[in-house]
């Protein structure tokens, strides 16, 4: 395929292991067969698994893209940290995630989470490309509870964090108000003169597996699977997609 209509930037492999389960070779041969030139790994707070997903993409001919999904503080808010995703364009940029996340587990851990303050961000973020979260980050957070200048606020924040190199996130992932943020997002984007790009959260391989994903989050957050009154933060099109 001569031009690639997606490429996968968001991805948990079973070494996020609260909430991800599938099986970095599997990724990697599913993107190859789907004649995608990248994929990116995007674990929970943990870079475990990039040694092997570096291995086992150059293998496959498949230019891997080292990331992470990362746990942002809010000092105000503590039970309610934002997300993002950062991707290393450089090697430096993989040694500075690298360093931010030791850092996040030796000093900033709360609950359990291993948590990025964004004032690290000021010591420099050259190598490294920021994807706002979409709804579990600050400007998703913001828009979902229709805070407009909290978004716009957040957004011109990482702007200066990352110059150049930040991007609004938007996704369509069978949430009832998918279409709605990705509206939010767009506007705000293009007031803001903000890149934007499409993102699809990768849990489980085929949309069938979507049952056994849902028992491994149940048994990490000590759920039971019929529990009616347990949060369901998945649906079953988490499943990673094709370029068709």
């Amino acid at each position: 395929m001569a031009t690639p209509a997606f490429v996968h930037l968001r991805l948990h492999s079973e070494f996020s292991i609260v909430d991800g389960m599938v099986r970095i070779d599997d990724a990697v041969a599913a993107a190859a067969s789907d004649g995608m030139p990248a994929l990116a790994l995007t674990d929970l707070a943990n870079a475990f698994g990039l040694i092997k997903f570096y291995q086992a993409a150059r293998s496959a001919g498949v230019k891997p893209i080292a990331g992470c999904d990362v746990w942002i503080t809010q000092e105000a808010e503590r039970d309610r940290p934002h997300r993002a995703i950062l991707l290393a364009a450089t090697r430096d940029g993989y040694l500075k995630l690298c360093e931010w996340l030791s850092r996040a587990y030796r000093t900033n851990q709360y609950r359990g989470r291993a948590e990025l303050r964004p004032a690290w961000f000021l010591e420099g973020t050259d190598g490294l490309i920021a994807l706002s979260g979409a709804r579990h980050g600050a400007v998703g957070d913001a828009l979902a509870q229709g805070n407009r200048d909290a978004a716009t606020r957040a957004a011109k924040d990482w702007g200066m964090w990352f110059p150049q190199r930040y991007y609004l996130e938007v996704q369509r992932a069978g949430r009832g108000d998918d279409d709605a943020l990705t509206l939010a997002t767009a506007a705000l984007a293009s007031e803001l003169a903000l890149p934007i790009v499409a993102t699809h959260p990768t849990q489980f391989l085929r949309r069938e597996e979507f049952r056994a994903h849902e028992a491994r989050v149940c048994i990490a957050e000590g759920y039971v699977l019929a529990d009616s009154r347990r949060p369901k933060r998945f649906t079953q099109e988490q499943y990673f997609t094709t370029q068709a």
